[in-house]
């Protein structure tokens, strides 16, 4: 068969025929039907300094992906041929503490899908049962391809409540266009972004964003004091923008809430503590998606509560074709992009 592989450390990826999988004890082999390209997944492409410190070709990659079970390997009794699953991206031991307690999200063992291991961007593709999370058949596969990405904005939104609620969303990315729909389904009564790209802020207005900012043309602090002079009750950083960090500081309410997901370019940022020790803020780490919880959460706001993430998917091309799409993904005239696996 063949995969998108990264088989040299070096910039590009290939279209290479690749061994079967071979399905283990604990696993389920799937037919992938539909995947979706992620910013790591560019970063492999690029061979930036994380990439070229952390992947170790030939790798076949790809961690945003869904299909059907096809087999199941020994002592799986959670999956039956026929299933129909997505990708969690993040294989977890289990037995440290985190995972005992219900921390797997943060497991200090944790192992990537096409990252550490051989990921989904294959016809065929095997992964932990644990990992092949079941999905109603009503929820279309372009959206079902991508629920890995859309839990990382199920995470940072739902940490906190939304229902009446003003909410700030610094960066309109793939995940902050994901939190604009999240927090319009859960009953946010105001919703402003921060994004400089045009194209995604056409995205957002038609995921129903009440308003948004653009820093390089907007005087965006006094237009957050105009828009909520008391300051909002949650700000979600999706930016990894430096600069975020004080316009949510200075933007959340006393009381209220920063919920950072967004990773930036140093590990060192400049931040007035002093300010969200007094404003009684909390300041919330996220990381993926909680197991089970989130997992649970986005079924719930697909089947009831009529989420709607398709604006998002902007772009769809045959898996074969994947260099077209990167090359669309590093222009940034794309929300998220789908790769179609049936039929290769």
């Amino acid at each position: 068969m063949k995969a998108i592989v990264k088989t040299v450390a070096a910039p590009g990826l290939e279209w290479l025929d690749v061994p079967e999988p071979e399905l283990g004890p604990g696993q389920v082999l799937l037919r992938v039907e539909h995947a979706s390209i992620c910013g790591t997944d560019l970063h492999i492409e690029q061979w930036d300094r994380w990439a070229a410190g952390r992947i170790r070709p030939p790798r076949r990659i790809g961690h945003e992906f869904c299909g059907t079970v096809l087999a199941v390997g020994d002592g799986v009794e959670t999956h039956q041929v026929g299933d129909f699953v997505a990708s969690e991206s993040h294989i977890v031991c289990g037995h440290c503490r985190q995972c005992r307690e219900g921390q797997a999200h943060v497991c200090v063992n944790t192992v990537i899908l096409g990252v550490d291991v051989d990921g989904g961007f294959s016809p065929r593709a095997v992964v932990p049962a644990a990992n092949a999370r079941p999905v109603p058949r009503s929820v279309p596969q372009g959206v079902a391809s991508m629920l890995d990405a859309l839990g990382n904005a199920v995470h940072t939104a739902m940490a906190g409540p939304l229902a009446g609620q003003t909410v700030l969303i610094t960066g309109l990315g793939p995940i902050g266009l994901f939190a604009v729909a999240i927090c319009r389904a859960m009953g946010a009564e105001k919703i402003v972004g921060t994004e400089i790209s045009s194209y995604r802020i056409a995205i957002a207005e038609e995921l129903g964003i009440d308003a948004v900012l653009n820093p390089q043309k907007d005087a965006v602090a006094s237009e957050l004091g105009r828009i909520a002079p008391a300051g909002f009750d949650a700000t979600l950083e999706m930016s990894g923008h430096p600069s975020s960090l004080d316009l949510a500081l200075d933007h959340t309410r006393p009381g209220g809430r920063i919920s950072l997901l967004g990773v930036f370019p140093g590990a060192i940022q400049n931040l007035d503590l002093n300010k969200a020790i007094f404003k009684g803020i909390d300041l919330q780490g996220i990381a993926g998606r909680r197991l089970d919880e989130t997992w649970d959460q986005m079924t719930d706001l697909l089947t009831e509560r009529g989420l709607n993430v398709l604006p998002v998917i902007t772009h769809h091309f045959p898996a074969p074709e994947f260099p077209a799409a990167f090359d669309i993904l590093r222009q940034g005239q794309a929300g998220k992009i789908v790769l179609d696996f049936e039929g290769v």
